[in-house]
Order: C-alpha cells, then sequence, then structure tokens
C-alpha cells in the first residue's frame, strides 16, 4: 500500500532507465531534478489513488483480491 511504491520509485524509474552514472552525486543529482518537477497535482493523484488501495484492502475484512478489480 505504500504511495513510494506504486507512485514515487516508477517515476524515478522510467526517467533514469538505461543511463549510466559515473558517481552516487550524479544519481542523487538526477533523481532530485526528476522528484524537482513533480507537481502538486502529481502528489494529489497519487494519494487519491492510495486512498482507494486502503478502501479496497478494508472493505475486503482480510479476503485475499488481486489487481485492480
Amino acid at each position: 500500500l505504500a504511495p513510494c511504491d506504486f507512485f514515487l520509485f516508477p517515476k524515478l524509474k522510467i526517467q533514469l532507465k538505461g543511463r549510466r552514472f559515473e558517481t552516487i552525486e550524479e544519481i542523487q543529482a538526477e533523481s532530485q531534478m526528476v522528484l524537482d518537477r513533480l507537481t502538486k497535482k502529481d502528489f494529489q493523484g497519487c494519494f487519491h489513488t492510495w486512498q482507494g488501495r486502503w478502501d479496497r484492502c478494508v472493505h475486503s475484512q482480510g479476503n485475499y483480491f488481486e489487481g485492480d478489480g
């Protein structure tokens, strides 16, 4: 359910995929630039989606389910 797993990490992966970095500092700087470009609307959408996921968990009453259905 963690927002980072569904929102931040995929955004970073998409932007940084296939690139090579010489130093950890380069990775940190590029990652920071990707994160700095995220908007308030991006985060609002993230938390709206997150709320939908936790609602499904609560309504399942502990039953197992998969996917978005």
